[in-house]
């Protein structure tokens, strides 16, 4: 045998074959009992005693990790945790990945982004870090697969049974024992805040169509692709910065609206010539706070009832807009009990409490974040219950284009910054000053000719003809005030001196009423 200390182990040639012999000799002595062994004991038997040395000698090493699974389904109804996980890992596409998926998504329109990429789920390993804590995710996708039962003419007299194959899809996240508490109650919540963060910037927008379907169908609905923001709108910069200040505080304020008791809602009237970019602020805002918009058509509502459950039907997070809202359909005042006149083609039309009410009355509860636009282009027309704080929180007046407009609107279309002004710019701005002329007039002048000397020439023409027309007009007007005050003038001194000469008239009828009773008093007496 060999020696176990090492200084007494063999040095010559002959002791080492020696020692080689002896512990060939042993290794076929202990096989032999091996064999013999086997022979001698069962199968199961021997597994247990394999089993119980694998275990004493071969201890496996401690396990110190934990795994969080979150299932893509749980019963019937699908896990929001494991989309929104679904979301996040995939913002976390780094050069080193080896695995990447190619996503198309259908677009009808060239503005959105239709190609992305995407981790590959199936086998792949990411890892993070929160914190300085090593997490790693794994999707997993468990097979199950379905028996089904069909009849011989539906599986073609092949049988009747069918087997489907079918995924459990899965995210497993794994990481230190000793981390668990900070894994849930802080990584886990800024997971699901990050990806609803990335939701809201990549979320399409939807543009909804609500009227009343007698036939109980779904709202109509596009995807939002107006590509106005604040940056393009040609308004003036203090109004500008006053609205997204505005919008900005609506957003943040839920807990103040909850303390104060009040629904969390905010209503903007937008009044002011057409032309003006009514329109196009709603889309602004739209693109600014990631709401919906859903374009509400009074016309069609036949009552107060359908009107609530129009509005009911919008979703939390939108932009509820009535445009038009002093033409579109005729509203029943609160004051009068009996329509008008005017009112008698539309009896059974919703009143105008009814839409108030959903602004501001028990129905405004029903939603959080929304916000209410009303357009209209005659604001003294609008019942004065309707413009109260409120109902109508801030009212934006969307005039004439001014020079700041202006200089929006050249750098929009022609690429002509403030910085660099064009040589024309001072005159353009000049004439804008003295002339009503709407930001969409201007726009459509700017895009007649690709080049910026030609379109701004012909925008001095055109702005200089406004202008003429515009004293003309009012040069007309003048002359028209003159002539009926001189008209009523004469009217009036017509009138004085008609007057004057009826109650000649009258005083003279008197007179001569008296002298006749006079006479007569004398004549009696001359009889008597």
């Amino acid at each position: 045998m060999f020696p176990l200390n090492p200084k007494h182990l063999p040095k010559s040639l002959s002791s080492l074959f020696s020692a080689y012999a002896s512990f060939a000799a042993l290794k076929f002595l202990f096989r032999t009992l091996v064999n013999e062994l086997k022979e001698f004991f069962p199968p199961w038997v021997r597994s247990y005693i394999y089993s119980k040395l694998r275990k004493y000698f071969f201890k496996p090493p401690s396990n110190d990790n934990l795994t969080l699974f979150i299932n893509k389904v749980i019963g019937m109804e699908p896990n929001e945790a494991y989309d929104k996980v679904e979301v996040y890992l995939g913002s976390k596409i780094c050069p080193s990945d080896s695995r990447l998926e190619l996503i198309k998504k259908l677009s009808k329109t060239k503005w959105q982004k239709s190609v992305s990429l995407a981790i590959e789920k199936r086998g792949q390993v990411i890892t993070d870090t929160f914190d300085d804590i090593e997490l790693q995710w794994r999707s997993v996708a468990k097979s199950s697969k379905n028996t089904c039962s069909t009849t011989k003419s539906q599986s073609d007299g092949h049988g009747d049974g069918c087997r489907e194959e079918k995924f459990e899809w899965s995210f497993e996240l794994t990481f230190d024992k000793k981390h668990r508490a900070k894994v849930i109650d802080s990584y886990m919540p800024f997971v699901l805040a990050q990806a609803e963060s990335i939701k809201q910037r990549e979320r399409v927008l939807k543009l909804h169509c609500v009227d009343n379907d007698p036939y109980g169908g779904s709202k109509s609905c596009i995807d939002l692709v107006h590509p106005a923001t604040f940056e393009t709108m040609a308004m003036d910069p203090e109004l500008k910065k006053m609205v997204m200040d505005d919008l900005d505080r609506f957003v943040r304020r839920r807990e103040l609206y909850k303390k104060v008791g009040k629904a969390w809602k905010r209503g903007y009237l937008l009044y002011g010539p057409p032309g003006t970019g009514k329109s196009s602020l709603i889309a602004a805002m739209a693109n600014y706070l990631k709401f919906d918009i859903y374009d509400l058509e009074l016309s069609n509502i036949h009552g107060n009832s359908e009107l609530r459950r129009v509005l009911l039907s919008t979703s939390n997070r939108s932009i509820v807009v009535v445009e038009d809202i002093d033409c579109g359909v005729q509203i029943r005042g609160r004051e009068s009990a009996e329509p008008s006149k005017s009112y008698a083609l539309h009896v059974g039309k919703f009143t105008l409490s009814g839409l108030l009410n959903f602004m501001d009355g028990l129905w405004s509860c029903c939603g959080d974040e929304r916000i209410i636009v009303l357009t209209t282009n005659h604001k003294e027309r609008l019942d004065p219950a309707l413009l109260r704080p409120g109902h109508m929180d801030l009212h934006i007046h969307l005039s004439y284009c001014t020079p700041s407009g202006f200089r929006v609107l050249a750098s929009n279309y022609l690429g002509i910054h403030e910085s660099s002004p064009h040589h024309l710019f001072g005159e353009i701005e000049s004439l804008i000053k003295s002339t009503e002329v709407t930001p969409a007039a201007i726009a459509e002048e700017l895009m007649k000719n690709d080049d910026a000397d030609v379109v701004l020439e012909g925008l001095v023409k055109f702005l200089k003809e406004m202008k003429a027309a515009d004293d003309k007009m009012k040069s007309k007007k003048a002359e028209k005030a003159e002539q009926e005050r001189i008209k009523k003038a004469e009217e009036g001194s017509k009138k004085g001196i008609k007057e004057r000469t009826s109650k000649a008239k009258e005083i003279g009828t008197e007179k001569g009423k008296e002298e006749g009773a006079n006479k007569a008093s004398i004549q009696e007496r001359e009889n008597w």
